[in-house]
């Protein structure tokens, strides 16, 4: 015989499962299926087991899933619980409470047969011999493994505005009409109904957006107008509106009836009865208005009251006197104007006053009517708890009078309830008597005790009962019971239910499991707490109520897990988000720093469940730009010496002689660690360009670049010409040449040109001129210039200028 274990044992080895992977899962984002790999269990304590650690024993919803499951979970020859048992007769989904439908059904062959009856409970076969998958019955006391699973929708998953429907690994939704998008967050929308001209008032409300679906909107019409079509549209989940727009017609009302007997009159006529037209109505002499004599047409089409009608003017309706007759003539209707009524009396009784009466113009008759005096009778007894009620007058019982009798509120009359004056003087019948009012007799009840008082006759009116009950148990409703006049009590009698506590809330960042003996949150109940990951219990783990009806402790509450403070690093802030407590558990801190400072390290930190970090506290260093150097012929001067240029550093920057900055001449070093803009170049400067025209000749040399600083060009002239400038011009540093182009002058050199060709050196030395040495030196000159050997500067050969040497002279020539 198979023993069962205890649930207090059963939970125990729930949690070691759990802490020694007994229970085995298959991971997924969303639905995931789950088993347990040691101990069995009968079906209740199955689905227990599952909605203690995951959300429900398994619901199949198609083959998909069964291929899913018979595909990854290992045979096991008890098979195992899946989610769905016999309520009331019919097989039902326990997670949803929807009856099993004939499309999703996946029985065995012959099954399910109910063998042995009481077989409420369904199984399936994993890997079996024969039919894996399928499903059989099975009584709900044998001990199968659990198949569970944990549910991936929320209750916010489809936007509340569609159905979530479970695949596996993954949920979809079935968005409710009007509604669209994966996540049903789209909203079907309508024409826009202002753009519309020419329509009547309009109030509209939008509860998801303008002119979106289920949005509804309200039209009037002005004072004397009417609506045609629907005073109000909504927005349809087809994204077309319920209805046409409506239109405003001016409002008419029907002409009135005329009146029988009366007229009518009305302004401005008949023919047009438009709002706020007037009819008059009066009626014939004799007959007098029903109704308002003045009536207009209203806003609505209708008339501000229905019209009148003539009535004929009456007296008195009239009755025949005791024990006597009346008759009547009515030419135009009864009691009416001119009608005539004769009163006559039976033997042994006569009439007082006229015996013919008229209704006159005023609605009077011409006198009061006549009575038939009759004879008296003895007034009868009032019974016990009762009263009585006779018809006199001037305080006699006179013949044909009645008295009637009733009992007091709890008694019933026994005899006759109404007794009359015979013409004989006796009454028709004995005076009754009243009885007290029964209910039903009571018994003892379960865990109760009772008393009772009957102040009239066993459980009869205005008996009283009252209730006790055993310790620990209360009665549900009233302790004392009454009866009533109705032969009722004034209610049920109560029944003993075990005293109830607070009920327990689960708390936040936990969970909480209770046993209930003989109620829920009742006396015997008792809860466990537990906490999610990252919190801590602080109070009792496991309060009982008492028969006070008070738990063994407060519940306890579940407290995040502390990570270490952190300090806010230099030249930096820190901003944290404590969802649970500062530095508690899922804390998150966002680091910056200050400006000309980079962030060394995670720029955000969170408190994990192990009470520490995800990384070290980080810190802020100096920014740095990179190193500048100086412009080739230029120069640079910086705030910082090399290899600290850092935030707002600055360098200035210069060029040599003959050279110009292009660029900035200041950058600074920004918080991007770059400098403000690129460094400058220095370019060459450069003279006027030159060109030389017939027939001078030019050669010219460009160190630097044509026509710019440091260029040097040289001129000569045919022969039989000379120069009337220097031979050579320089580019200087500020962008201009050291003389002007010369010119080729023709003809032969006197001895004054020859003297200003030379130059003023020559001039410091005229005594040679006698000799004739110096013309022959010009005239060997000017045949080296022919030769197109003349060097750049002509006095160049002759040593130190304005001094000339031996050597200088050519004998020869």
């Amino acid at each position: 015989m198979e023993q069962r274990t205890p649930f207090g044992a059963l939970r125990f080895l729930c949690l070691a499962a759990l802490s020694s992977e007994w229970i085995r899962q298959k991971n997924v984002d969303a639905w995931t299926y789950h088993y347990n790999n040691k101990g069995i269990y009968v079906w209740d304590e199955a689905r227990e087991f599952c909605q203690k650690y995951y959300t429900d024993l398994v619901a199949i919803q198609n083959q998909k899933e069964i291929s899913y499951l018979n595909g990854h979970l290992p045979r096991f020859r008890y098979h195992y619980w899946i989610g769905i048992r016999k309520v009331a007769g019919v097989w039902t989904w326990v997670g949803t409470g929807k009856p099993l439908t004939k499309e999703a059904e996946n029985w065995a062959d012959h099954e399910p047969n109910n063998k042995g009856s009481s077989q409420d409970c369904v199984e399936i076969y994993i890997k079996g011999d024969t039919q894996p998958g399928k499903w059989n019955d099975e009584p709900c006391n044998r001990r199968k493994r659990a198949l569970c699973y944990r549910a991936s929708c929320q209750p916010d998953s489809c936007s509340q505005r569609g159905e979530c429907v479970e695949t596996i690994g993954n949920y979809t939704c079935s968005c409710l009409p009007g509604f669209s998008g994966p996540e049903c967050e789209s909203v079907t929308e309508c024409k826009d109904l202002r753009a519309i001209p020419h329509q009547p008032s309009m109030t509209c409300s939008h509860p998801l957006g303008y002119s979106a679906f289920d949005s509804t909107c309200n039209f009037s019409c002005p004072e004397g107008f009417e609506l045609q079509g629907a005073a109000s549209l909504q927005c349809l989940a087809s994204g077309d509106w319920s209805a046409e727009i409506p239109q405003c017609t001016a409002v008419r009302c029907r002409p009135p009836e005329r009146p029988d007997r009366g007229d009518v009159s009305c302004s401005p006529s008949l023919a047009e009865l438009q709002f706020n037209s007037m009819c008059r109505f009066r009626c014939e002499e004799g007959f007098v208005l029903n109704g308002s004599e003045t009536v207009w047409c209203g806003a609505s089409g209708e008339w501000t009251t229905p019209a009148p009608t003539c009535e004929v003017i009456r007296c008195p309706s009239l009755e025949s006197p005791e024990r006597g007759t009346v008759k009547c003539h009515h030419p135009i209707g009864p009691f009416a104007y001119d009608s005539r009524c004769d009163f006559r009396c039976p033997p042994g009784f006569r009439p007082s006053g006229s015996a013919t009466l008229r209704c006159t113009a005023l609605g009077l008759w011409t006198a009061p009517p006549p009575v038939c005096r009759v004879v008296e009778c003895e007034p009868p007894e009032i019974p016990a708890h009762g009263a009585m009620d006779c018809s006199l007058s001037g305080g006699r019982v006179l013949y044909n009078s009645s008295c009637d009798f009733r009992c007091a509120e709890g008694f019933t009359l026994n005899g006759a309830e109404t007794v009359s004056c015979s013409a004989s003087g006796d009454w028709t019948a004995s005076v009754p008597t009243c009885q007290a009012v029964r209910c039903q007799d009571l018994e003892g009840l379960v865990r109760s005790q009772m008393t009772c008082s009957h102040p009239f006759g066993d459980f009869a009116f205005q008996s009283t009962c009252n209730f006790t009950c055993e310790e620990g148990f209360q009665p549900a409703g009233p302790k004392t019971l009454h009866c009533l006049a109705t032969g009722h009590w004034t209610s049920l009698p109560p029944v003993c239910q075990a005293v109830q506590c607070k009920p327990l809330l689960t708390p936040r960042q936990g969970t909480i499991s209770c046993v209930h003996p003989v109620g829920n949150f009742s006396f015997k109940s008792t809860c466990q707490f537990t906490c999610l990951e990252g919190f801590s219990l602080n109070g009792s783990e496991t309060p009982s109520c008492t028969e006070a009806g008070l738990w063994t402790a407060p519940p306890p509450t579940c407290q995040a897990v502390q990570c270490k403070p952190l300090l806010t690093p230099q030249q930096g802030r820190m901003s944290c988000v404590h969802p649970v407590g500062d530095s508690g558990y899922k804390s998150t801190c966002q680091f910056t720093c200050h400006e000309g400072f980079s962030l060394n390290g995670s720029e955000t930190l969170s408190c994990t469940e192990a009470g520490l970090w995800t990384a070290p506290p980080p810190t802020c260093q100096a920014i740095q730009c990179p190193e500048l150097q100086a412009p080739t012929h230029g120069l640079v001067n910086c705030s910082d010496p090399p290899k600290r240029f850092g935030f707002n550093s600055s360098c200035d920057f210069g060029c040599s002689e003959g050279f110009v900055l292009r660029g900035p001449g200041v950058v600074r070093c920004e918080t991007t660690g770059n400098w403000t803009d690129r460094p400058p170049v220095c370019e060459v400067i450069r003279c006027p360009y030159l060109e030389a025209s017939k027939p001078l000749e030019m050669n010219c040399s460009h160190p630097l670049g044509n026509f710019s600083y440091g260029s040097a060009c040289e001129f000569h002239c045919p022969k039989g010409q000379v120069l009337n400038s220097s031979p050579t011009i320089w580019c200087q540093g500020k962008g201009e040449w050291s003389d002007k182009m010369p010119t080729c002058q023709g003809g032969a050199l006197s001895v004054q040109e020859a003297l200003t060709y030379l130059g003023a050196t020559v001039a410091g030395v005229t005594s040679l001129l006698v000799g004739g040495t110096l013309l022959a030196l010009l005239r060997k000159h000017l045949r080296r210039k022919d030769d197109g050997k003349t060097p750049l500067n002509p006095c160049s050969h002759l040593g130190t200028p304005g001094v000339f040497t031996n050597a200088a002279f050519d004998s020869s020539s």
